[in-house]
């Protein structure tokens, strides 16, 4: 026959080459098999697709069987369907890589019917120029270097970053940061002094930004620079509690004042749950100075050998007062050291999130900035 089936030649093509090489025409082939001869006209230009019955003529006069003819016909009407690059293929490939519907629904996408401009806004996100390149985090270094980091988790921080680069502030000391920290302790007490933080952070030069994390990335917090001079904390208050917030934020704050993160972004995941036994040692020692600034480790040592096992609401409330910090602190740290179950003294872990959004550049939780951020 010539020209084979994969070739995804219409069937036109091959009826053609049947009647050369018989030297028939096609009004001899439309009386041969009793259909009108516009059939065969409409067939060889590729107008009309062959019917079952049509097959079935087809292979009696040209003794091929039917299914010869419905399988050219079915690989054809496929080809025609795959005719540009498969668009199933493509979505499903954009949607293994990235959080396509999260990232939509944020408003970091705009959403499109069109698939080739839905892929090049992603590519753009992502700063990359192939869905084959792994997406890198433009921050002071411009380098990249995410271990065991998602993807979800890569698009949470270049959101952070661009956040990050809408905000001033003033430029960076470690004085001026110094001097920040005295003006949070200050802030432990009450649940609603949470507001001043990002004010008191930015004249420090400390970018503050709060990005609300994906479906499923676990994501707490990051520590990046912009330009190896300006240093911006990302907080996600996937957990809203008191404790997890003054711990997150000393946390990064403690990578800020010994200038990491410049070489690669340091990301905190799931810091309610960590081991303490895998930690390395730069996450062991913020850990320990969040911990310190606001309940020293001594204070606490003293106070648990003091009353322990009986932590009562009375003796947590007047520890904290004494401290000058807010009893839901206390109890976070009792918890981590597993003296107090999780199920007790709740009351106190309070929730930061509705005093902080309105005061810091915030990106969900009910908060839509514009795209272009």
């Amino acid at each position: 026959m010539g020209k084979s089936a994969a070739q995804v030649f219409p069937p036109g093509e091959f009826l053609k080459e049947e009647l050369d090489a018989r030297g028939w025409s096609q009004v001899e082939l439309a009386e041969i098999i009793g259909r009108p001869s516009r059939v065969i006209s409409e067939i060889l230009a590729g107008k009309r697709a062959i019917t079952p019955e049509t097959a079935v003529a087809l292979g009696d006069a040209f003794s091929t069987g039917a299914e010869f003819w419905m399988n050219l016909e079915s690989q054809y009407q496929l080809s025609r369907v795959r005719s540009e690059p498969n668009a199933v293929t493509r979505r499903a490939k954009l949607y293994s890589l990235y959080p396509v519907r999260d990232m939509i629904k944020r408003g970091w996408i705009e959403s499109s019917s069109n698939l080739d401009l839905l892929e090049s806004q992603f590519l753009d996100y992502f700063g990359v120029s192939s869905f084959d390149d792994t997406p890198k985090f433009a921050h002071a270094a411009r380098k990249a270097s995410y271990e065991n980091v998602s993807t979800a988790q890569v698009a949470w921080l270049i959101r952070a970053g661009k956040i990050a680069r809408a905000l001033s502030a003033d430029k960076f000391s470690q004085s001026r940061l110094s001097k920040a920290m005295g003006e949070l302790r200050g802030c432990l007490e009450l649940v609603d002094s949470v507001h001043a933080v990002p004010a008191i952070l930015a004249k420090a030069g400390v970018r503050m930004v709060i990005v609300e994390a994906l479906s499923g990335s676990k994501i707490d917090g990051a520590c990046f620079w912009l330009n190896k001079e300006a240093p911006v904390v990302a907080l996600a208050l996937r957990f809203d509690r008191v404790d997890n917030f003054w711990h997150t934020l000393l946390h990064e704050l403690d990578h800020v004042a010994h200038g990491e993160g410049q070489a690669t972004p340091i990301v905190e995941v799931d810091m309610l749950g960590e081991d303490a036994a895998a930690l390395s040692s730069i996450e062991a020692r913020a850990n320990q100075a969040a911990a310190e600034f606001s309940v020293p480790e001594a204070e606490l040592e003293a106070f648990i050998a003091l009353v322990d096992p009986l932590f009562t609401d009375q003796k947590i409330v007047g520890f904290a007062k004494r401290l000058h910090v807010h009893p839901g602190i206390v109890v976070g740290q009792l918890q981590k050291r597993k003296l107090v179950p999780w199920q007790y003294h709740r009351k106190y872990l309070e929730k930061v999130r509705e005093h902080i959004v309105g005061n810091a550049l915030t990106d969900g939780f009910g908060n839509a900035l514009p795209t272009s951020l």
